[in-house]
């Protein structure tokens, strides 16, 4: 029983959810000014169309991705190990969808829009975009960005389309678009073999695994860049002259400027274990951003 439980995580992969949401309640913070806590019920709508639609595309995602899976050896994936079947796979796909966008209309009519434009793109993404590895990077580098703007537009009253959204909205979700583009083309080279054996054309593929190195790192650096405007800017409000998120975010930024030394200098890096890295220094990040907006 917890072998399936845990193979059911690890297809939805639900440590991502968790992050997502934190980012929506950042947004939703932000957007607030700090002043206020968000509305439970709407916020709690908001939590489910995120989980739901992101644990129902990763669970596409793997079902459509099974056989590149095995070329690149994922034993990390649950369908590679056998430990779930495709069937299951899809059969929550097709539960959970429909359900995250439903929970989207319960929010506001942008948050509904911004829901379904984004659930289509990831059904696109899992069908067709993965293959064209260059706009698909961009994607899921989007994903991590809009949780921020999702979680504004909720609390915000009559917002059209995002144009009342918070500035310091829009630097962390440029931060996260950036560090989030950065980690994917580390994923594709350490996919390089099976994805040049599939004929997938990525990053490695058109500028090779160096320069694919030195292209991350060049994201990394202006995320880096772009985390001191809060700070030092009085138009982001709770975070200006914050040091509580100044010092967090310096951990962040200290993880992602070692990871950018060892891509630019190294000729052959731990790849698998730089990305890992990468994504505890997000979610460091992440409580930056957090704690700054409580503490200020």
């Amino acid at each position: 029983m917890m072998k399936k439980i845990k193979a059911i995580w690890e297809l939805m992969r639900l440590e991502h959810g968790v992050m997502i949401a934190i980012a929506v309640f950042i947004g939703s913070l932000i957007a607030l000014d700090g002043k206020e806590l968000p509305d439970i019920i709407k916020l709690s709508f908001t939590f489910l169309t995120v989980l739901l639609l992101e644990a129902s595309t990763f669970a596409l995602n793997d079902y459509y991705d099974l056989e590149i899976d095995k070329k690149n050896k994922r034993q990390d994936r649950p369908l590679v190990r056998g430990d779930l079947s495709p069937k299951t796979a899809l059969y929550l796909f097709l539960l959970l969808f429909p359900f995250g966008i439903i929970c989207s209309f319960f929010v506001n009519y942008t948050c509904f829009i911004i829901a379904f434009i984004t659930g289509l793109l990831a059904i696109l993404y899992d069908v067709k975009l993965k293959k064209i590895k260059l706009l698909g990077n961009f994607y899921i580098a989007y994903t991590m960005a809009i949780p921020f703007i999702f979680g504004g537009v909720a609390v915000s009253e009559g917002t059209t389309f995002f144009f009342n959204v918070h500035p310091a909205i829009y630097i962390i979700a440029l931060i996260a678009f950036l560090a989030g583009s950065g980690r994917e083309i580390m994923k594709d080279v350490m996919d390089f073999k099976g994805d040049h054996e599939k004929g997938v054309k990525s990053f490695p593929q058109y500028i090779g695994i160096r320069g694919s190195n030195i292209l991350t790192a060049f994201f990394y650096i202006i995320a880096i860049a772009l985390s001191f405007l809060p700070f030092f800017m009085s138009k982001f409000g709770i975070y200006y002259l914050n040091y509580y998120y100044l010092f967090i975010v310096m951990i962040t930024d200290t993880m992602l400027l070692s990871t950018s030394i060892q891509l630019i200098f190294k000729k052959k890096v731990h790849i698998k274990l730089y990305r890992r890295f990468t994504l505890i220094a997000i979610f460091i990040g992440l409580i930056a951003f957090l704690v700054g907006a409580f503490i200020h």
